[in-house]
């Protein structure tokens, strides 16, 4: 393929990489915000509200390192693709959950999601970027 092609490409991968992190980690941001509306309209006592917020980034935290070594062994790209989907699926049920028990398990599923997404974003980083001056600049972006 013709160098100028390669090039995009790359910094399209790198679009939809910032786009995926960007995601994951503005999630409990807009949580923050919607903790009186999800007071008033589930009804939420201050012990769900409490797993609605850490059942997120619980399951992320716990899930990291095993997802991470999945990305390795089966392939970041599916990893990175699966990750999305997941986490689209956790983020439309929990827009629609009618139950603070509900908005538990959604966030709790959006964070297996978030786990597959993290590792893979960074590895794939590597993996895209072969010149020594882009994955430095990359990674700054």
């Amino acid at each position: 393929m013709d160098e100028l092609v390669l090039r995009r490409r790359r910094w399209w991968a790198l679009t939809v990489m910032c786009g995926s992190l960007l995601v994951i980690s503005l999630d409990n941001t807009i949580l923050n915000v919607a903790i009186p509306v999800l007071i008033r309209q589930l009804h939420a006592s201050t012990s769900e509200l409490q797993w609605i917020v850490d059942g997120y980034t619980l399951v992320f935290a716990g899930l990291l390192l095993t997802a991470g070594s999945l990305g390795d062994r089966f392939g970041r790209r599916g990893a990175l693709s699966t990750g999305l989907a997941i986490f689209c699926a956790g983020s439309a049920g929990s827009a629609f959950a009618g139950s603070a028990s509900m908005l538990i398990f959604t966030r709790a599923f959006m964070g297996i999601g978030a786990a597959l997404i993290m590792p893979a974003t960074l590895s794939l980083l590597t993996n895209v970027f072969h010149d020594p001056r882009e994955p430095a600049r990359a990674i700054g972006v």
